[in-house]
């Protein structure tokens, strides 16, 4: 019996420790039509990477502008050379559709290279994007490649919510259409009896040697989620305390969705 109740503790007692290692940083909940913050723990007006969670503004940039169409168009082909690590599904023609549920990096990159920093700039600053920076890394003029992974682009949980609000309202200065087609792509989730419609995010600090500190992994789920009537707007985001496999943004959202019917229940 002694034995069984050693590993039961060393069990119980290994739950929490594995859960700490990664921090989060900010989880923010507010009522979409109201504005209303409903929950605020940790610090929520810092501002860090975006990494993907950027693709759903680029989104709204995209389809505004033209140079995205609808969920099917356009069509784009991989080139050898572009970012492959996200496996086959990056190694193909991809469409908007696509591009968002598989967080396609290289699509990213066409769609800021078509509209140019300058208009990037200009729709970022329109939503109250962040710092709305598209100058990339200092001395490599690399912004519309990576501005927004471990870059000059940084926006805080506050922004993210309140930018995601805009876009549920309809109220961003953009075509009523190119918002609700961006939505119309946003990847959905059941939770507790929720929709939860959300996009994550996942990038890692640069070292002064350029090096990736794969250690201190940043992990974002934004989005929002419906119920009866109800829409709540989110951002969590997360750091990691040490190298872990897969990525920090789906571990960010894994841990969200299975939190949200009680954390939901807390703010009703």
């Amino acid at each position: 019996m002694r034995w069984f109740i050693a590993i039961l503790v060393s069990f119980v007692i290994a739950i929490p420790a594995r859960a700490a290692l990664a921090e989060t940083l900010c989880t923010l909940v507010a009522d979409a039509a109201t504005g209303a913050v409903l929950l605020e723990e940790g610090n929520c007006q810092a501002r860090v990477t975006p990494a993907s969670t950027f693709k759903l503004p680029l989104a709204v940039m995209g389809f505004d502008a033209g140079f995205l169409t609808d969920a099917g168009h356009p069509v784009l082909a991989y080139h050898d050379g572009d970012p492959d690590w996200g496996g086959a599904n990056w190694r193909r023609d991809t469409n908007p559709a696509d591009w968002l549920h598989y967080s396609v990096v290289w699509y990213s990159q066409r769609i800021t290279h078509a509209l140019g920093a300058e208009t990037l700039t200009a729709y970022a600053q329109s939503f109250g994007y962040g710092n709305a920076d598209f100058s990339g890394d200092a001395g490599f003029d690399n912004g519309l490649d990576r501005a927004w992974i471990a870059s000059s682009l940084q926006v805080s949980p506050v922004e993210q919510v309140r930018f995601l609000r805009a876009l549920v309202l309809g109220t961003l200065p953009v075509r009523a259409e190119a918002m609700a087609q961006t939505r119309a792509i946003v990847e959905t989730r059941p939770a507790g009896g929720w929709q939860v419609h959300g996009k994550t995010g996942a990038a890692f600090p640069r070292r002064a040697d350029r090096s990736f500190d794969y250690a201190r992994g940043w992990g974002w789920y934004v989005g929002w989620a419906e119920k009866d009537g109800q829409t709540r707007i989110f951002a969590r985001l997360t750091q990691a305390r040490e190298t872990m496999k897969g990525s920090p943004g789906v571990r960010t959202r894994d841990a969200f969705l299975s939190e949200w019917p009680a954390l939901s229940g807390r703010i009703e």
